[in-house]
This record gives structure tokens, C-alpha cells and sequence, in this order.
């Protein structure tokens, strides 16, 4: 299949997931276009990543005048499907509380995207997040008839479900995955009981990259966190139990990777409770750094308020680093005693006394729970198989919903008759076991 990829921001530090399944997409034979609102090259400070950017094509990086002819000339196009997709944009400004104006810009990016999804004949639209990258996605269906589906990730989509319009989405698209079970349990309580079946789990994985990696040689006495300086990982409340760590005379660090909005407060709290040589903020580094900073790690801690199911835990597990982490959405899928330890979110006790506990914990110990923890997310985590789902989904779709004639030189019956045998043949039962 052609397969179109979209996000607002891609690539992205924290979008690496999105890059192993567009890249095992790519490896199960289909063509992949990448698409975008936006990238921040700036920020990018991995080779791949970079690499990446020079695949993508990006909306916003159009000159305006630009943007604005390619959205009228692909809604003259159309008039019909472009009539009717401002009135699908309509239905979502009047849930959403960012009005009408940016839900008609939302419109002419769709336009945009629809223009290139006829000339780059693009046959499905994957979406991820149900936010605004989704309200394009389900407008350039409206646009040009491509089925498209949507990775919803969470939280912010279960957070304002009714604002970003997600039964709206969910009814418009051909399926919708759910990163855990946890995420489509959030999923069924906005789709009509008729839609559930259009609902699946497919996890986000990790490559052979990571299954290759050596065991850890050596640890230090560190704790790991990785992720967006932001509120809804607990940095602050991580901090907080680190001055508390600090009172035991426990000898530690805590390393910080990552960056977001939250920085300056952060370097104030560090600074104020006179933390600064047991927390320190690494910026946003490199993968490779990333993994090694993991493999150094006594364990990983990451103690969030909201979340999905965080990819920063499968990767540490995955080096054998074992984790600290809270009772909240799928993270309990994947973390069991045996392979970390959870606390209660918000739980600023709890929380020093896991790291504690951890940084107590002999090295056997460490190790042997490091290997169940890696030996658990490759059994369920696997981008191959993720992959494989993704595509028996858009298959599946695809061959129930009426083909939309891009090029005419498919609209033969023969061209329909060698679709339908590609989705008979996804189709038949998957030896390995996997998530529906």
C-alpha cells in the first residue's frame, strides 16, 4: 500500500516510537510518505532524526501565499467534499473551545494535505493523536474519500474527549488504535457500542536495536528519568522526594533527560532546596546517549500524573534497568513487581522510599529483575509485530470500504480483485501471539 503518515510535529525528540513503526511499515513493503504540520530542527540532536526531516514534508513550512493558493486550488478540486468538510470543521469548532478561526485553519491545512494525499496517491492515512493532527486527518477524509485511522496515545485526548471532538473522530475514522487495553478502555466510553469493533490495542514497540543491547557492565548509584520537563510527569513532586532522599543520608543522583516548558521552575526548586549536586538536567540527548544513560542506571523513575503507556519504561526495561513508576492508565499493564516497583500517583513518601528501596537493592537483585523486565516488554512490545497489526487493520478497512479513485488506472477490476486477495491474505491467523 502507499501509506501516509501524519502528526503535528514529526520529526520530533519524543516521537521516535513514530519513527520505528513508519520504518517496520516500511520493512513489511509498503511506501510511506511522511507528513506534518511542523519540526522544530533545532531541536533535533539525533543523526536519525535528522535524517528523517529531509523524508518529511511539512504544512506550515509552505509561504503563506503558497499554503493558501494549493488550499484553494485543492478545494476548487472538490467543491462537493470541500463544502462538506467545512461543515465537518464547523461541527468541531462548536465543541472545541479554540473557536471557529483555528478550526478553519485546521481546514486549510487539510486542504493542503489533501492535495498532496491525490498526488502522492495515497491509499490509507495513519494519523497519531487524536488531538488536532486527527481533526486534519478526519477533514482530509472528507476531502478526498482516503480511509484514514488514528493512534490515540493519551492523556490529552481523555482528558478533553468532548473539546477534541472524539466521537466525531472516532466515527469518521476506518479504525482507531489504543497504545494499551487501558487506552481503548477510554476509546469505548466515547464510541457508540456499533463502533467498538473499529477499536484495537496495537502497542507502540521497539526495534531489534534494542534487543541486541549487552547487558549492563557496571551501574552507578543514579536514578534515570526521561521525559518532557512538563506537568504531567511529576518532576516537581520527583524533586520534592529527592530533598527527602537527601534528609536519609543516601548517597544518589538524579539525572533528568529530557526539556519542556517546566525547565526554569525546575532549576529554581533544584537551586532553592540546595539539590544541585544530587538532580541534574541533562537536556535533550541523543538515543545513543539516552541507552547508555539508561544501562548506568540503578533504575529508571518516572513518576507521572497522566500518561498512556510511557515508551521511555519499554526502553528501559528493554536494557534491563528496572523501574520505578505510578498506578495509573497502562502502565500497570507492563510494570509488575517483579520487574520495578509502583506507587500511587502524587505520592510523595511512597516515591522516596521506592527510590530508597531501589538504590538499597543489591546488584544480583538489580540484575535479575532487570532481565524479567527486559524479557517482559519484548514479548509484548515488539514494533515487527505492532506493524504487522497496523497493517491487517488498514487492510481489513480498506477492502470493506468503497475505494476511492484516485488513479484511475486502479478503478480496474483487476486491480480490486488483487486488493482483496492482499487482505485475505494479512488476514490469516498470526502464529506469535500479539494484541488484537
Amino acid at each position: 500500500m502507499r501509506i501516509a503518515y501524519f502528526t503535528n510535529e514529526y520529526p520530533a525528540v519524543s516521537h521516535t516510537f513514530i519513527r520505528r513503526e513508519i520504518r517496520a511499515m516500511e520493512a513489511r513493503g509498503h511506501t510511506v510518505l511522511r507528513y506534518a504540520l511542523h519540526c522544530s530542527p533545532t531541536d533535533l540532536v539525533d543523526s536519525e532524526d535528522r535524517a528523517e526531516l529531509e523524508r518529511t514534508k511539512h504544512v506550515l513550512s509552505l509561504p503563506k501565499a503558497e499554503l493558501l493558493a494549493i488550499a484553494l486550488l485543492s478545494a476548487l478540486t472538490v467543491p462537493h467534499r470541500a463544502a462538506r468538510a467545512a461543515w465537518q470543521a464547523a461541527r468541531y469548532s462548536a465543541r472545541s473551545t479554540r473557536g471557529l478561526p483555528i478550526h478553519i485553519a485546521y481546514l486549510a491545512e487539510a486542504l493542503v494535505l489533501a492535495a498532496w494525499c491525490r498526488r502522492d496517491e495515497v491509499e490509507h492515512l495513519h494519523v497519531h493523536f487524536g488531538t488536532n493532527p486527527a481533526t486534519v486527518g478526519a477533514l482530509v477524509h472528507e476531502l478526498t474519500g482516503v480511509p484514514f485511522s488514528i493512534t490515540v496515545h493519551g492523556p490529552e485526548e481523555f482528558d478533553r474527549p468532548h473539546e477534541h471532538g472524539l466521537s466525531l473522530k472516532i466515527a469518521r475514522s476506518s479504525f482507531v488504535a489504543g497504545v494499551s487495553s487501558y487506552g481503548r478502555s477510554q476509546l469505548m466510553r466515547w464510541a457508540s457500542a456499533e463502533e467498538w469493533s473499529k477499536l484495537h490495542v496495537v502497542h507502540c514497540g521497539l526495534d531489534q536495536a534494542y534487543a541486541a543491547e549487552p547487558s549492563p557492565k557496571s551501574r552507578s548509584r543514579s536514578l534515570l528519568c526521561v521525559g518532557r520537563y512538563s506537568d504531567q510527569k511529576g518532576h516537581l513532586l520527583l524533586i520534592e522526594a529527592a530533598a527527602q532522599l537527601r534528609e536519609s543520608s543516601v548517597d544518589f543522583q538524579i539525572r533528568l533527560a529530557g526539556d519542556g516548558p517546566l525547565r526554569p521552575v525546575m532549576e529554581r526548586r533544584i537551586r532553592d532546596s540546595g539539590l544541585t549536586e544530587h538532580v541534574v538536567l541533562l537536556g535533550s540527548l541523543p538515543q545513543a546517549a539516552i541507552r547508555e544513560e539508561i544501562r548506568q542506571a540503578q533504575a529508571f523513575v518516572l513518576p507521572s500524573f497522566a500518561e498512556g503507556l510511557p515508551v521511555a519504561l519499554m526502553e528501559s526495561m528493554a536494557l534491563r534497568t528496572p523501574v520505578i513508576s505510578t498506578y495509573i492508565a497502562g502502565i500497570p499493564e507492563l510494570v509488575s513487581p517483579e520487574q520495578g516497583w509502583l506507587i500511587p500517583a502524587g505520592d510523595v513518601g511512597a516515591l522516596c522510599d521506592a527510590m530508597n528501596r531501589a538504590l538499597e537493592t543489591d546488584q544480583p537483585t538489580i540484575d535479575r529483575m532487570g532481565e524479567l523486565a527486559r524479557e517482559r516488554v519484548l514479548a509484548r512490545h515488539d514494533i515487527a509485530t505492532s506493524a504487522l497489526l497496523l497493517e491487517r487493520h488498514m487492510m481489513r478497512r480498506t477492502t470493506q470500504s468503497p475505494a476511492v479513485q484516485l488513479r484511475p488506472s486502479r478503478a480496474s477490476p483487476a486491480y480490486s480483485l488483487r486488493l482483496l486477495a492482499r487482505g485475505r491474505a494479512i488476514n490469516r491467523p498470526m502464529k506469535d501471539r500479539a494484541v488484537d
